[in-house]
């Protein structure tokens, strides 16, 4: 459903004052979007996990420097948990096509649906036998 002319003004005048109050921020949130954000995250893990793997091999041929294939195989670990981790969470300023941080859901716990479903029960009985 398009704006009208009326709101896509109003739009328009709430950007311009947004780049006029901080204009850094407007620009960190022009082009980021989740697909950038997270295609971004995986090329940066890849690479840390090509340079782990350049350590942990480097370590194994010199000899005596065990320590250098611990550390390339933490930065291996390092790099896939950050990759992996980018795909559970968007971007940290949640910025264009992202759902609303005012409506978080929660998930009902074990014990409220047993509240639920006992209060369901109690209505049915004292509803049906009256």
């Amino acid at each position: 459903m398009p704006l009208s002319e009326h709101e896509q003004r109003l739009l328009d005048q709430m950007e311009r004052a947004l780049y006029a109050e901080d204009p850094k921020f407007a620009s960190a949130l022009e082009g980021t979007g989740l697909r950038t954000h997270t295609r971004r995250r995986v090329y940066l893990a890849v690479g840390g996990f090509v340079v782990g793997i350049g350590l942990l091999m480097g370590g194994m041929v010199v000899p005596d420097q065990i320590w250098v294939s611990v550390v390339g195989f933490l930065v291996m670990l390092g790099c896939a948990v950050f990759a992996v981790t980018g795909w559970r969470r968007g971007p940290a300023g949640q910025a264009q096509g992202a759902r609303p941080a005012a409506a978080p859901r929660r998930k009902a716990g074990m014990m409220d649906r047993v509240e639920q479903r006992w209060q369901r029960r109690r209505d049915e009985q004292t509803g049906g036998g009256f």
